[in-house]
């Protein structure tokens, strides 16, 4: 008798632990799910492993392209003064990093961070003609924007955070390389189910709230922008350094 209880007793425990183990391997394949769901598709990066740089002049410097038609005003809205520091990530063709070159002026300096040479090229020789010394390209990859530490004010992202396969790890490297109270702005396509167009729909992993909470969870917060650029096919965001 006493031997069948503690059968009984060893099977009881038996299936809850089955259970346990059941229960974690559902709640990790919900979390895989969720993870594929928002994870970037290295595919979309293969025609920046090694660009023609005036192909995309052309494709990034037009007037049908919404960051580029309003530059001005998103630039306006970085609050860059003579002498400060900043970094333009994925600048391309280095449009952004050349109108922020002229806001911090030549005691300024600003990091053209890009993972493509071709467009660091680009930029030396487009920075040089301008006589804009204060751009300083950067060399990034997909885990690091290889920026030093506490060496900028403001970093910059134009349609660029959703090529970033690994953004946990890019986003601790900007962390790093932000002074106290440094901010982090984003311009970044609005992906709307029912309203977006089909290429942002397909092209663009997630929506506005999960690109911001992660960028919240690498410890930054959400300030807000009195003035913000008037955008159609974009959203515009200002984070603050926390601690």
């Amino acid at each position: 008798m006493e031997r069948q209880h503690r059968l009984r007793q060893l099977a009881t425990a038996l299936a809850i632990a089955s259970g346990m183990v059941v229960a974690t391997a559902v709640v990790r394949a919900q979390e895989h799910a969720h993870e594929g769901k928002t994870k970037v598709d290295p595919k979309i990066n293969e025609t920046f492993r090694n660009p023609d740089p005036k192909a995309f002049v052309k494709r990034f410097e037009s007037e049908s392209r919404e960051p580029y038609a309003r530059r001005h005003e998103i630039v306006a809205q970085l609050e860059l003064k003579p002498g400060m520091a900043a970094a333009d990530i994925g600048a391309g063709t280095g449009f952004f990093s050349r109108l922020m070159a002229e806001k911090v002026g030549p005691k300024g300096k600003v990091y053209a961070v890009d993972v493509a040479k071709p467009f660091l090229k680009h930029i030396e020789a487009e920075a040089r003609k301008q006589g804009l010394n204060q751009i300083v390209t950067v060399l990034g990859s997909q885990d690091s924007t290889n920026l030093p530490p506490d060496s900028v004010d403001v970093v910059f992202f134009s349609d660029v955070y959703h090529h970033l396969e690994h953004p946990q790890k890019t986003l601790a490297t900007i962390h790093r390389a932000l002074h106290k109270g440094g901010r982090l702005v984003i311009v970044e396509f609005d992906r709307v189910e029912g309203r977006s167009s089909e290429f942002v729909l397909k092209h663009i992993r997630a929506g506005q709230d999960v690109f911001r909470k992660e960028i919240e969870s690498a410890g930054f917060v959400v300030i807000p922008t009195p003035n913000p650029p008037k955008l159609k096919e974009n959203f515009f965001l200002r984070f603050e350094k926390k601690g």
